[in-house]
């Protein structure tokens, strides 16, 4: 409020909330949970669908000097429980829907958090309950390096690990965030943003923080739905948002798109997992707008890479790095590599996780000489414009031949039949792995799998073309949109290659 003053800053379900009334509100949750037993440094989670509560409890942990655990609410039972039992929160913030669940999850533990739903209010309204308490925030200091948030990856390689952020990390990474985007050139004067992404996931937690340093509307959204996006933003006007892949993909196919005012849309990042060339190019001819690419990971807070807005944007680049960050591409034995070669990318920065939580093994394989080594492959030219290449553990090792899924994926997701593609590797006898394509095929589209192989190998080498390709529904992904490549590789085990 010392620099913005008062302002409208959040809008749910048509109720607008100023940034003083949200500050006013999460120093009231913060004397109510100290109420319930939260000291400095307990753990207390918070799971539920996207609404103003969440962004209140998130900044009231904080005032309690307190550590946050974002839990996504579509989580089942036993990963509550897994969370809960590696976290252990003294409270589970949540609503009356999710409350059986996570009964559910933390029935016959040994020492159950407290769990306090939002709607659980009796006669009283939330707002009621809260108001028999100050407005001024704890008498806690906090200090820069203390833990502010465990958040827990979505487990693709297998048990979800709790990644360490610091108050540091959060606040550098969102000023860092926000002092890039308030350059970007929008249609308006007004910035209005659109919160689609969970707020329980590490981009759109980040993405909250950096909202609040712009000094921006943000529309909130509980749940990601097209034709809630499209009223959101005719209502609204809105300027801008954040998305996955998958995100921008059914907003582009669905069959409504042009029954809305969009025209005001500006600016859209991309981020979580790799964006097609395709499917940015057609957005921005669709809606007029322009579709930026930026990189980052849970363990660095997460924003790592960004369009930059007095530099070009390349084709097939996340961008440069945030200011304050570094970062290099290094080989196995941790030597850097020099531009256009392929090796881990590595970084460093403020924004840098300081470990895993109770994985003191873990965070050690994942720094070497003081920079955070990502698992991602890529390339960093001579201008320092960062290109994706695959995850590390993606790599398809083809009869001793480095083969990387994207490339494939890039090239499939452009022809006129696909509509979604996942690349992964199966196991293979006699090559080691062979390349297996799962393919969504657009809807009326008719196209067999020999047209794309000949297709693929009309493009790139024949050695990194397919083998098999499966078309099926649909590729099945996780909490946030992202293709979960392990369940297809469990699927391609079953291929049997002659």
């Amino acid at each position: 409020m010392q620099r913005f003053g008062v302002y409208e800053s959040l809008v749910y379900e048509g109720r607008v909330y100023t940034n003083a009334e949200l500050a006013a509100f999460s120093s009231q949750m913060a004397h109510h949970m100290r109420a319930r037993g939260v000291s400095p440094g307990d753990t207390v989670m918070v799971t539920m669908p996207n609404r103003p509560e969440v962004v209140m409890a998130f900044y009231a942990i904080a005032q309690c000097g307190a550590i946050s655990v974002p839990a996504m609410p579509l989580l089942q039972a036993p990963e509550v429980r897994y969370i809960v039992e590696d976290a252990a929160p003294k409270l589970v913030v949540t609503c009356e829907v999710l409350k059986p669940k996570i009964q559910q999850a933390i029935k016959d533990l040994p020492n159950p958090p407290i769990v306090w739903s939002v709607d659980d209010a009796g006669l009283e309204s939330f707002e009621a309950v809260l108001s028999h308490y100050p407005t001024k925030r704890p008498d806690i200091s906090v200090e820069d390096d203390q833990p502010a948030v465990i958040l827990y990856t979505s487990g693709t390689t297998g048990r979800p690990k709790g990644v360490i952020l610091t108050h540091q990390n959060l606040c550098a990474n969102a000023k860092a965030a926000a002092d890039l985007a308030a350059n970007y050139a929008l249609k308006s004067d007004k910035r209005v943003g659109l919160g689609i992404l969970p707020l329980s996931h590490a981009f759109g937690f980040t993405m909250m923080n950096t909202a609040l340093c712009l000094g921006e509307l943000d529309v909130l959204l509980p749940y990601f739905d097209p034709v809630l996006v499209f009223q959101a933003i005719e209502r609204y006007r809105v300027t801008h948002f954040t998305a996955v892949p998958a995100m921008f993909h059914a907003l582009l196919h669905h069959p409504d798109a042009d029954k809305y005012d969009l025209s005001s849309l500006s600016i859209c990042i991309s981020g979580s997992a790799a964006l097609p060339e395709s499917l940015r190019k057609a957005f921005q001819e669709k809606f007029h707008c322009v579709v930026f690419e930026g990189y980052g990971l849970s363990e660095a807070a997460p924003v790592v890479t960004a369009p930059r807005f007095d530099r070009p944007p390349k084709p097939g680049s996340v961008g440069l790095p945030l200011p304050g960050v570094e970062v290099c591409v290094m080989d196995d034995h941790g030597h850097p590599l020099p531009p256009g070669e392929v090796g881990e990318l590595a970084v460093r920065g403020p924004n840098v996780t300081p470990g895993y939580h109770n994985l003191p093994d873990e965070t050690e394989k994942v720094f070497r000489n003081g920079w955070l080594l990502t698992g991602d492959m890529a390339r960093i030219d001579e201008e320092g414009y960062v290109y994706i290449v695959d995850r590390k553990k993606d790599v398809i090792i083809r009869g001793g031949f480095n083969i990387y899924p994207r490339d494939l994926e890039e090239l499939l997701s452009q022809h006129p039949a696909v509509a979604e593609v996942a690349v992964v590797g199966a196991p293979s006898e006699r090559m080691g792995e062979e390349v297996v394509a799962y393919v969504v095929r657009k809807k009326g589209a008719e196209v067999t799998e020999e047209e794309l192989i000949a297709y693929c190998q009309e493009n790139l080498a024949k050695y990194k073309t397919p083998r098999v390709i499966q078309f099926v529904p649909y590729l099945p992904k996780n909490l946030i949109g992202k293709v979960d490549k392990k369940k297809l590789r469990e699927m391609a085990k079953s291929i049997q290659f002659a």
